[in-house]
């Protein structure tokens, strides 16, 4: 507890949303990075948010704990309360769903999960599904000039009288009072909000790796930006993602005609950007292994790769096979444009596609798109698996399960598996140790425990990719500064998907580079 209050003394950003600080005097829970100095005597400190307002204590009105990064801790020690605190914040138990139909998605009854939840939470899954509704709410009013009926909505109250009397039970404020409050808000096209983050946070490393694993026509990776077109409930927007210089915070501008998706978009731009990871907790883990250590100084804040929409990783995984990383975008360019929908850009007004999605792509013969017949058979049968329910793109779902299924898919092996476990479901321990550089790494380092750092292996893979793969290549990168991801297989084939014979020692993606074969059988 004395860390923790030094950690509060130096507002430390790396330590937001581990653990969060009730003062007895106010009755106010803050984080750690507070302006607020209470004194030692007066105050409490609780594991996450949810013990902290199960104690009675309410949420700083300065600080806004609502807008911390999550933490680890708080999703709970069972695996089935783990998947269902990521169901709920992905929105899954929204206000058109009740306990009783969230509940068979993970398998059980509802009372058997309450019974869970209060157990290790104190909280029930609807109380916490709506405290994060209001959470996101008061953020809204906060930041964005967003009507307070619309905020409502967004909030899943078709009542403003009933969200008026929820919200100000919560906060112990009207919504129109922290409105009047932060009367200076800035008024832009489109909506703006801040996304936090526990540095250190490699921007550069990661927008170089959208710079080289684009979507022509859906989405752009600029040096300081990210931007996409998107499609959610029918309704199509634009969205662009900056660094905000000198603060954990990214800036995400988004166009919508409907604020209501607001709730799931920040969502997927927290995953996509990894904004919820603990550097700390990873370098800590990372403590016990010499070589993870060293890279873990050596480059700091590196992130996972995450996805916008994980049926779009998976079938630009698929096509980016054993091509270079320009071939690649050709590709997908090719897809977008000859299977995807085209629209008016919401904001520029110019020519823009929306990705193909699975019912599309599992009918069609593919012919517009100058690849293998293997490759193509590979999309069509990965997409009415995902369409038949074979293949399930759930975030919640176990991780095992899921690379079993997509190993039951037509043209994709353990490395594929691994992969697109990795980036599309945010799966923290996928490992695709069949890689080149990640083989060459772990026969030169026979010592090298990765079983010691569960669950954090994805990462331990990133950083190894980035310390080895200029030493560990054969390949000359054509850039300083690519970022390298390991290239896929299609597991079963005699022959590589393009037509030509590769040594089958290679299997590494360097952006702007050739990409090769893993060494499965093709």
């Amino acid at each position: 507890m004395k860390d923790f209050y030094l950690a509060l003394l130096a507002r430390d950003y790396r330590f937001d949303g581990k653990f969060f600080v009730a003062v007895k005097t106010t009755g106010v829970y803050c984080r750690p990075i507070c302006p607020a100095r209470p004194k030692r005597e007066n105050v409490v400190f609780f594991p996450d948010a949810a013990s902290a307002e199960a104690a009675g204590y309410r949420p700083c009105l300065r600080c806004r704990p609502e807008c911390a990064p999550l933490s680890p801790a708080w999703w709970g020690k069972r695996a089935v309360v783990q998947r269902a605190l990521k169901l709920i914040a992905n929105n899954g138990l929204h206000h058109k769903t009740n306990e009783e139909e969230f509940a068979e998605r993970l398998g059980m009854s509802a009372r058997h999960l309450r019974r869970l939840f209060q157990k290790e939470i104190g909280r029930t899954p609807k109380q916490i599904s709506d405290a994060n509704r209001l959470n996101f709410a008061r953020k809204l009013i906060v930041e964005t000039p967003v009507p307070i009926m619309t905020v409502a909505r967004t909030a899943g109250f078709s009542s403003l009288r009933r969200f008026n009397d929820a919200f100000k039970k919560r906060f112990q404020r009207a919504p129109s009072q922290l409105r009047k409050a932060r009367s200076k808000i800035k008024i832009t096209e489109g909506i703006e909000l801040k996304l936090s983050f526990r540095p250190p946070y490699d921007w550069q490393s990661l927008i170089r790796f959208y710079q080289s694993h684009p979507i022509p026509g859906v989405e752009r990776a600029l040096e300081n930006s990210f931007e996409r077109v998107f499609r959610i409930e029918g309704t199509v927007g634009f969205l662009r993602v900056q660094p905000l210089a000198g603060r954990p915070q990214l800036r995400l501008g988004v166009v919508t005609e409907d604020p209501r998706l607001l709730f799931e978009i920040v969502n997927r731009i927290r995953r996509m950007f990894d904004l919820d990871s603990d550097p700390m907790l990873i370098a800590n883990s990372f403590a016990q292994v010499p070589l993870l250590a060293k890279l873990a100084d050596r480059f700091p804040g590196l992130r996972v790769p995450g996805s916008w929409d994980p049926f779009e990783t998976a079938v630009c995984t698929i096509l980016g096979q054993v091509v270079s990383a320009d071939q690649r975008a050709s590709l997908v360019g090719e897809l977008v444009r000859g299977y995807g929908e085209e629209i008016i850009h919401p904001v520029t007004g110019a020519k823009a596609y929306l990705f193909p999605g699975p019912t599309v792509l599992a009918s069609s013969d593919l012919s517009k798109l100058r690849t293998s017949l293997a490759r193509k058979e590979a999309i069509r049968d990965f997409s009415r698996r995902v369409l038949s329910g074979a293949i399930s793109l759930s975030q919640a779902q176990d991780p095992m399960m899921f690379r079993k299924a997509l190993l039951e898919t037509k043209g994709l092996g353990p490395w594929s598996a691994e992969y697109i476990s990795l980036r599309s479901i945010g799966d923290t321990d996928a490992f695709p140790r069949t890689d080149l550089i990640l083989k060459r790494v772990l026969a030169l380092h026979r010592d090298l425990d990765l079983e010691g750092i569960k669950p954090w292996r994805s990462y331990a893979a990133v950083y190894l990719w980035k310390g080895f793969a200029q030493t560990l290549s054969k390949q000359k990168k054509k850039k300083r500064y690519d970022f390298i991801l390991p290239a896929d297989e299609v597991a079963g084939r005699k022959a590589p998907m393009s037509g030509k014979r590769r040594s089958p020692g290679d299997c590494f993606i360097t952006a702007g580079a050739r990409r090769q074969n893993s060494g499965e059988p093709q």
